[in-house]
């Protein structure tokens, strides 16, 4: 089969994940006899200083008609001052696709519970997936600028909710069976919609999955107190955006953690969800597991090829088992030979 991949590297040490991903691609497209073709264009950072804007017409429309669109990273200090920055093509970006739910799955590798910030005990086991609404919310409300007075309007709707609650749930039947749902209901109004609206459909169509609540500030504790305690975890965008980040660093280091961004068609957006990193950009030394997780994600969501995800899963495990790595989780790789050591285990 040949699918057509929108190829983003964008910024800073983006082009350098992307380039390590898109490697282990075509080594499993040899072995499963798939074809994929990248078509790349600039996003970002980049493309404000080709094109003046972050999301160019021409980038858009790539993306539009593309079987999935794979993300490197966006940003950094150069354009901290400029009039439009370059978060603001990534949140048109998944508009543009309607990719409402953001999923971030969080695993500590047997082996590597001693790269955790937390006791080894604390963190061996944890296994999260993080559900995050991306599309409604602060971050895409109504906005009054100012250097007296500024706001930010969160607004959410049912049918919004409705719909990432129910990739949680469907999620949490392949898993543990287990969905808790994050808000701020004793202090917002739309943290009182979103659980009523959890609640009203976990009542009519998944009451064989388990269901709890938990405030954010609490959720914020417990996750560094017993990570292993959960399982699919449901919230809104800003709270999942800082949850999620939270979390990825039980698992020994952010460069471990991928993302797939899904809507209602199997078109998706993948990208680690680390940053630019523009302080190490260029030397070689970013970790491109999270962009490689990514593009693993990217096979099973939006080209329905589970084995293959899970050949690229199984690689980077006994790879990191066998102590190989960059330097943020004890290695001596850098980005391209830890590709490389991937790719061979792949047996390319």
């Amino acid at each position: 089969m040949s699918f057509k991949i929108a190829f983003l590297p964008g910024d800073g040490v983006g082009p350098e994940v992307a380039d390590a991903a898109r490697q282990v691609i075509e080594c499993v497209a040899g072995r499963r006899n798939l074809s994929f073709e990248f078509i790349e264009r600039p996003f970002g950072g980049c493309a404000i200083e080709q094109a003046g804007h972050p999301f160019p017409a021409e980038t858009k429309e790539i993306c539009l008609n593309a079987d999935a669109v794979f993300l490197g990273a966006v940003g950094g200090p150069k354009w901290d001052s400029a009039s439009i920055r370059p978060e603001s093509g990534l949140l048109a970006l998944r508009k543009s696709l309607d990719v409402f739910a953001n999923m971030r799955p969080v695993t500590v590798l047997p082996g590597m519970e001693h790269q955790s910030p937390l006791k080894s005990e604390r963190a061996e086991g944890v296994d999260i997936l993080i559900v995050r609404e991306l599309t409604g919310g602060v971050y895409f409300g109504e906005r009054e600028e100012g250097t007296e007075k500024a706001s930010d309007r969160c607004a959410y709707s049912k049918p919004e909710v409705d719909r990432v609650a129910r990739i949680a749930f469907e999620a949490a039947r392949n898993r543990q069976g287990k969905v808790t749902s994050v808000d701020k209901a004793n202090v917002m109004a739309t943290g009182r919609l979103w659980r009523a609206a959890v609640i009203a459909l976990h009542e009519s169509d998944y009451p064989d999955v388990a269901l709890e609540h938990v405030l954010v500030d609490a959720m914020a504790m417990k996750l560094i107190q017993a990570p292993s305690n959960f399982d699919v975890v449901l919230t809104e965008n800003m709270f999942g955006d800082i949850l999620s980040d939270e979390a990825s660093v039980i698992a020994g280091s952010i460069g471990l953690a991928p993302s797939a961004s899904l809507g209602q068609t199997s078109v998706g957006l993948y990208e680690p969800i680390h940053g630019s990193a523009p302080d190490i950009a260029g030397q070689d030394k970013a970790n491109p597991i999270g962009a490689i997780l990514s593009a693993a994600m990217m096979l099973r969501y939006s080209f329905g090829e589970d084995e293959a995800a899970r050949e690229i899963e199984n690689a980077i495990d006994s790879i990191v088992r066998d102590g190989h790595g960059t330097a943020d989780i004890g290695g001596n790789d850098g980005t391209c030979s830890l590709a490389r050591k991937i790719c061979q285990r792949l047996g390319a």
